[in-house]
């Protein structure tokens, strides 16, 4: 992940300070302070050095406009100051000038403090931005209304009615732009995490050949976690007559940053073919001493009735900036559309 100082620079910020002739930006320090903080203090400081007033504020913007070094990272905190001083008194000229500043790097955080304010007008503004000619104002409508967008404070109105957003997604689940259609599938799969049917209920409205990719990636929260729902949508119905042996450890214990080999044998005793989602689940140890399971993808397999196939993998116990492994025994366990299999256990030991 970049460094602070990599996505708002002081370079960047000088810059901005030079466009808008802004002293008070200009003077912002910005050493030891994290990327949030930096996008804070620059913001306090345009509303300390631009006009009060709404309109006047919004042509000192749309002069900075006029200069293509206007761009990058340097437009967030822009786009958070035009909220504030919008919100009060210029509510939709300041959704219109961040609709209008999003290809030059995005408006979505600044979206946040409008929901804030007016979820209802904000979200029928985003709506007519799904007919835009320009992808970035699409994606903005999809984007900017996420329930938990990453890097974004969350809007409880919108967290609280998970359905308020979809009529946005309806409007951009085919748009030709894979931009936009990746921010709608990501999307869906936030509202997935609060209301697990009505995104499989909205993924079964939407679900044709062509926007297969786009239902799989909005589903895939629920499909690690073993929705039946999501699960069955996609094909991957409770397997009736399936044999799991394993899986078969290729080691009691492993050490960290060692690697755990395993297998298992698939067996169809149907009648008919079978589509099977294969996935693995290692419990691992926490510090209180009890297991947390993590679910990790495999493959997919379509398995001819009465065939069986035998697969193997190596899991990684690598540290990771992620994971703090405990020793201890943990478990590995098979999961097969949506059913587990097969927990066994073994030790991790500290690393040597």
């Amino acid at each position: 992940m970049p460094t602070a100082e990599e996505m708002l620079s002081t370079a960047a910020v000088r810059s901005l300070a030079r466009i808008l002739d802004a002293p008070t930006v200009r003077a912002v320090k910005l050493t030891g302070a994290s990327f949030s903080e930096r996008g804070r203090l620059v913001r306090d400081a345009l509303l300390a050095d631009l006009p009060t007033a709404y309109g006047q504020f919004e042509r000192a913007i749309r002069k900075a406009m006029k200069d293509p070094a206007f761009t990058g990272w340097m437009i967030w905190p822009v786009t958070e100051a035009v909220a504030v001083r919008a919100v009060p008194n210029g509510f939709d000229q300041g959704l219109a000038l961040v609709a209008d500043l999003t290809s030059r790097l995005t408006g979505e955080f600044a979206l946040r403090t409008f929901l804030d304010a007016d979820l209802d007008r904000t979200l029928a503004t985003a709506l007519r931005w799904t007919e835009s000619p320009d992808e970035h104002v699409r994606r903005l409508a999809s984007e900017g209304t996420r329930p938990r967008l990453p890097w974004a404070r969350r809007v409880p109105a919108i967290l609280d009615d998970p359905q308020s957003t979809v009529p946005i997604l309806d409007a951009l689940h085919r748009d030709p732009s894979p931009y936009v259609r990746r921010s709608v599938a990501n999307h869906l799969n936030d509202i997935s995490r609060a209301d697990p049917a009505l995104a499989v209920d909205v993924a079964t409205r939407w679900l044709t050949t062509e926007t297969l990719p786009l239902v799989r990636h909005a589903l895939r929260t629920l499909v690690k976690a073993a929705d039946p729902g999501a699960l069955a949508l996609l094909g991957f119905p409770p397997p009736a007559a399936l044999t799991v042996v394993g899986p078969a450890l290729g080691a009691a214990a492993v050490r960290v940053g060692d690697e755990l080999p395993f297998e298992f044998t698939l067996r169809n005793d149907g009648g008919s073919e079978v589509r099977l989602a294969v996935d693995y689940v290692v419990h691992h140890r926490k510090a209180n001493g009890s297991l947390s399971p993590k679910v990790f993808k495999l493959t997919v397999r379509t398995l001819a009735a009465g065939e069986s196939v035998t697969i193997s993998r190596r899991h990684s116990f690598r540290p990771i900036s992620t994971r703090v492994y405990h020793p201890g025994e943990h478990a590995v366990e098979l999961q097969v559309n949506g059913r587990t299999f097969g927990r066994t256990s073994f030790e991790l030991r500290a690393q040597s």
